[in-house]
C-alpha cells in the first residue's frame, strides 16, 4: 500500500486522482519555474500547459512526477511552450518524460537570435521541384499540393539566412533518408516520437543540419543538444546553461526523488533515553580505567 493509500485509509479522506495529485506537485515546483522562465513566459502558464498535456495523456500519467519536472524546466530555461504551436512537447518513454523541441520551436529560437533566420517544409509525391546545389544552392517548388498524408512525403527541407549573406543553406532530404537516420540513432524503437508525428520529424532532421552552419545563440545550441539526446530516448537537464545528460535513458537518476522506505524495511535502531543515559556512562567508566600512556618529551631543535 502506497503512502497516500495508508494517509487516505487513516485520515477517512478519498486518495487524489493522478491528475489532481500532479496539480498540487506543479504548485510547489512553481517557485523554481519562476527562476527559470525568460521574461515573456510565466511559471503559471508554464503549470498550465504542463497540466493540460498531463491530463490528456495517459502514457505521460505514467512518467514519474520528477522527469515530468525535469522535462518542464527544460522547456522553461529554453523559453519554449509544450505543446503549443509545435514549439515542443512532452515526450513519454516508459515511466521518463522528455522535452523534445519542434521544429516552430528551434525556428522561433533562430529569430529570436537576431543572426539569421530558417525556414522548413515538405515536398509531397505529386509536385515537381528543382534543386541546385553547389556554391549556388536554390530550391524552386513548382506547384502546390492538396495531400497532407505523412506517407505521401518524399522529401523534407530546410532553408537558412545568415544575416548578411549572399546565399541561403539549403539541405534536402528524401524519406528514405530520414528514416535511415532516424533508425540510425533510434534506442526507443516504436516509443520514438516519430512514429507519432512524422511530419514534424522529417522537417526537423534537415533543419538541425542546416543550424551547424547557422551562428547560434546559447539557447539554439541547447535546443539543438535536447534535439539530439531526444533522438536516443535520453533525458537531459540544463543546470547552469549547460546541457546535462541524466545517467540512464530510462531511470534520470539525476533528478530522480530519493527512495523511500517500504513496509518491508527494517527500521534503523535508536537507543531510547535512559539506554543513552546508560551506554554514555559504561563510556564514561571505560575511559577512567584506561591505563594512560605517558606523555612524550617535546623535542627541541639544535640550531647551531
Amino acid at each position: 500500500m502506497s503512502t497516500q493509500q495508508l494517509k487516505a485509509a487513516a485520515t477517512g479522506k478519498p486518495e487524489p486522482t493522478p491528475i489532481v495529485a500532479f496539480g498540487n506537485f506543479l504548485e510547489k515546483l512553481k517557485p523554481q519555474i519562476d527562476l527559470a522562465v525568460p521574461k515573456h513566459l510565466s511559471a503559471d502558464r508554464m503549470a498550465r500547459l504542463a497540466m493540460t498535456a498531463f491530463s490528456t495523456s495517459p502514457k505521460l500519467q505514467q512518467c514519474s512526477p520528477q522527469s515530468i519536472a525535469g522535462a518542464i524546466m527544460t522547456a522553461a530555461q529554453l523559453g519554449l511552450e509544450p505543446g503549443v504551436n509545435g514549439a515542443g512537447y512532452l515526450v513519454p518513454y516508459g515511466s521518463t518524460c522528455t522535452f523534445v523541441p519542434g521544429w516552430r520551436g528551434l525556428v522561433d529560437l533562430v529569430a529570436r537570435s537576431g543572426r539569421g533566420t530558417v525556414f522548413t517544409g515538405v515536398i509531397f509525391r505529386d509536385q515537381r521541384y528543382t534543386f541546385t546545389d553547389g556554391a549556388r544552392r536554390d530550391l524552386v517548388i513548382h506547384n502546390e499540393t492538396d495531400l497532407d498524408a505523412p506517407q505521401d512525403i518524399t522529401h523534407a527541407f530546410a532553408i537558412g539566412w545568415v544575416q548578411g549573406a549572399e546565399y541561403p543553406i539549403i539541405e534536402l532530404w528524401r524519406v528514405s533518408k530520414i528514416e535511415k537516420h532516424r533508425d540510425k540513432y533510434n534506442k526507443v524503437g516504436k516509443q520514438h516520437y516519430s512514429h507519432r508525428d512524422w511530419e514534424m520529424y522529417a522537417r526537423k532532421i534537415p533543419l538541425l543540419q542546416v543550424l551547424k552552419y547557422m551562428p547560434c545563440s546559447i539557447e539554439v545550441s541547447n535546443a539543438v543538444a535536447v534535439s539530439h539526446a531526444a533522438e536516443e530516448g535520453r533525458g537531459v537537464t540544463i543546470e547552469g546553461g549547460v546541457v546535462v545528460d541524466m545517467d540512464s535513458p530510462t531511470e534520470p537518476q539525476s533528478i530522480a526523488a530519493p527512495a523511500s522506505p517500504t513496509a518491508t524495511d527494517p527500521a534503523p535502531w535508536e537507543p531510547a533515553p535512559e539506554e543513552s543515559a546508560a551506554i554514555a556512562e559504561r563510556e564514561k567508566q571505560e575511559a577512567a580505567q584506561a591505563p594512560q600512556k605517558p606523555r612524550a618529551e617535546r623535542a627541541t631543535m639544535n640550531l647551531e
